[in-house]
């Protein structure tokens, strides 16, 4: 299987993203977007799903965060579209139930082609740091969306808001994980009966 990385720059009115990510790699991260949390949660992204991320976010902070993590999603998603290339070979499919402390989260991925969210969690809108809760749904939309993955969150159990959306960002980069994988009894054959993903 050939390398499979991606390396996107976007620039908008708002943002100023410049994203690397190599799926076969260790999870070496460097993140970088002027908003603690979110650089912990792709960080842990990064590393659970032992993806090599670099990411550069300059945005409007002045207003709030909600433009550089959607750009972020976007980005990031359209990186992994990239590097997946023709999605010969992968596993295609990917699921997890992810426990951080109390909170207990549902990932399931479907490299599809078909970039959507299901979302079954009830995130408060509340302040983690300088993050608003609620993006975390906005990222997950955007990166589902321009990864072409249809992407299944689902909150089973969880009281503290960091610890729901850090087990989001985990149990989804270990879903994906899995997906991407290249499948040895695959070989180079596409995993769909379709003929094209």
């Amino acid at each position: 299987m050939s390398e499979r990385v991606a390396h996107i720059a976007r620039t908008t009115k708002e943002t100023d993203i410049d994203l690397s990510v190599d799926l076969d790699g260790t999870g070496a991260t460097d993140v970088e977007t002027g908003i603690g949390f979110f650089d912990h949660m792709l960080t842990a992204f990064g590393r659970h799903g032992l993806f090599d991320l670099q990411v550069r976010c300059d945005g409007d902070l002045e207003v709030d965060g909600h433009h550089s993590v959607e750009d972020t999603g976007i980005v990031m998603g359209q990186a992994f579209a990239q590097a997946l290339g023709d999605k010969r070979g992968i596993r295609r499919f990917g699921d997890i139930a992810m426990p951080m402390d109390e909170a207990l989260i549902m990932a399931a991925v479907d490299i599809s082609g078909r970039g959507q969210l299901y979302w079954d969690a009830e995130v408060p809108a509340v302040m983690v740091g300088t993050f608003d809760a609620t993006l975390a749904k906005e990222f997950f939309i955007a990166f589902a969306a321009n990864a072409g993955v249809t992407l299944h969150i689902r909150q089973l159990a969880g009281e503290n808001t960091h610890h729901v959306i850090e087990g989001m960002f985990k149990a989804v980069a270990r879903a994906m994980r899995q997906a991407c994988e290249p499948d040895p009894r695959m070989g180079d054959a596409l995993p769909s009966t379709k003929g094209m993903l």
